[in-house]
């Protein structure tokens, strides 16, 4: 069997490359050991508004908004003594059905995006996703099957696959992509290892049915609560917003492993119930939480994504999310190597972009897992009295737990602030990017930034805009791009031209007559056409 890339691995990341170079019009065949139908991993609880981002790139992102939690279920993130004790703080988040009306009043629903994020388990979000790709002919899944090794050479990489039933056989593929996990094989394949912090904190997870518990509140249910307390920290999140629940209990330092304390004990602290309150474990998904980073993103014709690339806590979904941004990027530049317009070093580039801000989010996570872990050991004794020193602790504790973690459930910088200024394949101009932060986000077109968005008249967003190459981005109509359209043209690079007017939150960022913006929506060039010399700045960012 031949094809142009073959992806090891169907998760959300393996699946979004695929989704992508079917996008560009290239082959793929992702491989998977388990059966189609058989994920049952609850990890990954929230869709960040980049990946909803890619997904509306895909036509898939209001499909996946109007999965998960019921319509009218708040998406808020909740901090209490119990689940079903006293509120201590509540950061407000839209209601999938409340997103983009006048509803939508929570502390992200002024982003500058046409897709907010999304509070939606993976349970729900993969078969979605492994139904667009079955949907597309440029993609073959093979479920059920397994790649046992693979081979190099300067033009192909050869694999030999097993499934489940019958002879092995071989793909040859012009690339591979290893999307296969924390455990990655292909990772290993390539002499290639995870470095950092093995082990930051320990977490005793239980997906569970407790079909009473939302009667059992005092104040209303809502996507996350978290429970801080004398006895037991832990944390819930809500899957299907009746009585499916995942919860995380956080081991102290005293506890050396997963069996050290009663599981059943723990999660009774954590909701604040007693020994006649029923509930039935349906999965352990016990984890640690770490900060791991590979020293080799490539080999050759060989690249990682997502876990098979870092592994770290597992906040707000920052990896499954940060994946989906890993498999953006090698996409589209996978695709226009392919296809005979990107050159060789485009696919530098991925490494370059990918491997700095794998670094980065990955210190991110591992300072609010710290700053966390220190919240919860700090709980005061008096937090649950009904005294006046006890409701003083709790109106502590309700500004403490807001201010850090708001920064973490609504990293609006975290979600657009990244740039990638040492790229081989972006020119820069001397200006310095805004400073990149978890929290904050300051939209600009300095290249490497994502090219900040902004509705159009007519009502569609910006990047709907953007076709499978590159759009170069107008400010005045008529000012003659003529020398950018034909050397595009000559180099068979895709480059549309897209005339705009911003709106006036935007306006004074666009100062530049010309932008030009890549495929993943990170600006490339910007400047004046007079004064560049256009085929001289299209190889450059091609990759020539």
């Amino acid at each position: 069997m031949k094809t142009d890339v073959l992806i090891v691995g169907a998760g959300p990341v393996g699946i979004s490359l695929a989704l992508e170079l079917a996008y560009q019009g290239v082959r793929s065949v992702v491989v998977e050991r388990r059966a189609r139908g058989g994920f049952v991993t609850v990890r990954c609880n929230h869709i960040a508004s980049r990946s909803m981002e890619f997904f509306r790139r895909h036509g898939l992102a209001e499909t996946v908004r109007q999965s998960g939690l019921p319509v009218d279920y708040p998406q808020d993130v909740s901090y209490r003594t119990t689940t079903t004790g006293q509120e201590l703080s509540r950061i407000l988040i839209a209601a999938r059905g409340d997103r983009k009306t006048e509803r939508d009043t929570g502390v992200d629903s002024r982003w500058a995006t046409a897709e907010p994020p999304h509070r939606m388990n993976q349970i729900y979000l993969e078969p979605l996703m492994i139904e667009a790709a079955a949907q597309r002919p440029e993609i073959t899944l093979l479920f059920e099957h397994e790649m046992l090794e693979f081979a190099q050479s300067d033009s192909a990489v050869s694999a030999r696959i097993k499934p489940l039933s019958g002879p092995e056989f071989r793909i040859e593929a012009q690339y591979l992509a290893g999307c296969d996990g924390g455990g990655s094989q292909v990772r290993k394949a390539i002499g290639a290892r995870l470095e950092g912090d093995a082990v930051l904190q320990r977490v005793q997870s239980t997906y569970l049915r407790a079909p009473g518990l939302i009667a059992a509140m005092q104040v209303p249910p809502c996507w996350c609560m978290f429970s801080l307390n004398p006895r037991r920290s832990g944390n819930i999140y809500a899957i299907d917003g009746k009585e499916l629940w995942l919860v995380h209990n956080y081991l102290r330092d005293s506890e050396p492993d997963f069996t050290s304390v009663d599981r059943d004990a723990c999660i009774r602290e954590i909701f604040g119930v007693g020994p006649d309150f029923d509930y039935e474990i349906l999965n352990i998904e016990d984890w640690f939480g770490r900060r791991l980073v590979t020293d080799k993103m490539r080999d050759r014709r060989v690249f990682l994504a997502g876990d098979s690339a870092h592994l770290w806590v597992p906040y707000a979904g920052y990896g499954m999310n940060a994946g989906i941004a890993d498999a953006f990027d090698l996409g589209w530049i996978l695709g226009a190597v392919i296809k005979g317009w990107g050159g060789p070093r485009l696919l530098d580039a991925y490494v370059a972009e990918r491997g700095a801000i794998t670094e980065q989010v990955s210190r991110f996570a591992m300072d609010h897992c710290i700053k966390l872990a220190a919240m919860r050991s700090a709980v005061p004794a008096e937090l649950e009295d009904p005294t006046p020193e006890g409701e003083a602790a709790r109106r502590r504790m309700g500004h403490e737990t807001y201010a850090l973690n708001v920064r973490q459930y609504c990293a609006e910088g975290l979600n657009y602030g990244y740039f990638y200024e040492d790229s081989p394949v972006v020119i820069g101009d001397g200006a310095a990017p805004p400073v990149y932060s978890m929290s904050e986000y300051t939209p600009s077109t300095v290249p490497g930034c994502r090219v900040p968005h902004f509705f159009l008249p007519d009502g569609r967003s910006l990047y709907d805009t953007f076709g499978t190459g590159y759009t170069l981005l107008r400010r005045d109509p008529g000012l003659d791009v003529s020398a950018f359209t034909t050397a595009a043209a000559a180099l068979g690079m895709p480059l549309g031209v897209v005339d705009i007017v911003p709106d006036a939150a935007t306006e004074a960022l666009y100062d530049t007559p010309l932008i030009l913006v890549r495929p993943d929506q990170h600006v490339a060039w910007r400047g004046d056409a007079a004064q560049a010399d256009a085929r001289a700045i299209l190889n450059r960012v091609r990759g020539a």
